[in-house]
């Protein structure tokens, strides 16, 4: 009976511990990642009528193609945190039956970033001169300075043009 007694209270006993190693303070749990990254970025590079081919090279290989809903590509990013919330991010994108961009949809909109949204900003850069300041026409340099030496060797460059690269290929396929 007194052994029964003593192997009951320790079975408990590693029971218990058992129980409170799985939510012990201080035990790193490690962030889960699932699914596409997608960036504002990523979108801001998206144009209508670009191909199926052209989406893939800027947004990588979606992670859900519906064999019913063969025009739309879906890519889904999840992150959780260890321990904490577990935060989704969708992004939808529609082709049409040339094989060409049409619409996107989801939680990123072309043009405008999170961090422009948060702040009110639309994008487009403002610049507001400083009051009391007023602009004064640049002087001329003075003659024999470096300063004229250098506007002379600015004003003789002669322009280079870049060759362009070739377009993407345009073709369906």
């Amino acid at each position: 009976m007194q052994n029964t007694k003593h192997l009951l209270t320790s079975l408990t006993f590693v029971g218990l511990l058992a129980l409170a190693g799985c939510s012990f303070p201080g035990v790193y749990k490690i962030d889960i990642q699932q699914g596409n990254v997608v960036t504002q970025d990523m979108i801001d590079q998206l144009r209508p009528g670009m191909t199926r081919r052209q989406v893939r090279f800027i947004m990588g290989n979606p992670l859900l193609v519906d064999t019913f809903h063969a025009n739309r590509w879906d890519y889904l990013y999840s992150l959780q945190p260890g321990g904490g919330e577990r935060q989704q991010e969708r992004m939808s994108i529609f082709f049409n039956g040339n094989d060409q961009l049409v619409s996107l949809s989801g939680d990123f909109m072309p043009g405008v970033s999170k961090d422009q949204s948060i702040l009110g900003n639309d994008g487009t850069p403002s610049v507001t001169p400083p009051q009391g300041e007023q602009q004064q026409p640049d002087e001329p340099p003075k003659p024999g300075s470096m300063l004229e030496e250098i506007q002379r060797d600015v004003d003789g460059v002669k322009t280079v043009p870049v060759p362009a690269p070739q377009p993407l290929d345009t073709s369906p396929q």
